[in-house]
């Protein structure tokens, strides 16, 4: 990895801060989509407002500068030719318990029209090398459904393995579904990278 390596951009996203104007609105639709909300974790589901979404952000703010344990940051595409950025998800470093360099890791594309076009692997490949280069990392996780499919498949494809199974710890679509405890060591990945 180069100094001069960019941290925040890849070739088809950039990862920014939050901006309190444009993103309450997009994120207030994608709450509209159970499936989208229901993949990113176990809580109730629930429509939320602009206003609401605000909400959140300054929670999240607060809650970043109060303990450094977050890095959240929206994912964007690049602005090409005629085409703005535009805001298409979050990724978001949390739990970061500094004593033991320790951290869990979540994604999220909003827009079924967005997923499976390489926002996910993209915005993936940026979060890790700036979980373990920059902020020196030593492990991360990621608590993942076990319907969730394609993020079981872009985190192992990234070098996440199973660490714990949660069995029937989730009922969504009604059955009962398993919460999988995902996990990547510093090492591994850069063994990934130079192999």
């Amino acid at each position: 990895m180069s100094i001069h390596e960019q941290l925040f951009q890849g070739s088809k996203i950039c990862l920014t801060p939050i901006d309190h104007e444009k993103d309450p609105e997009i994120v207030a639709r994608w709450t509209q989509d159970a499936e989208y909300q229901r993949m990113l974790n176990s809580d109730v589901v629930r429509p939320l407002s602009p206003a609401q979404v605000k909400k959140q952000y300054e929670a999240i703010e607060k809650a970043s500068e109060e303990s450094n344990g977050m890095f959240y940051y929206s994912i964007r595409t690049l602005a090409r030719d005629d085409q703005p950025e535009r805001l298409i998800g979050f990724a978001r470093l949390y739990w970061i318990e500094w004593s033991h360099a320790a951290g869990m890791l979540q994604i999220g594309i909003g827009d079924p029209a967005d997923r499976r076009q390489g926002y996910g692997s993209e915005a993936l490949r940026l979060m890790l090398r700036y979980a373990f280069m920059e902020l020196n990392l030593f492990r991360l996780g990621a608590l993942i459904p076990e319907y969730n499919t394609p993020a079981l498949a872009l985190f192992q494809k990234a070098g996440f393995i199973e660490e714990i199974r949660r069995r029937e710890a989730l009922n969504r679509y009604g059955r009962r579904w398993d919460m999988l405890h995902l996990g990547l060591l510093h090492g591994d990945w850069k063994a990934r990278l130079n192999g």
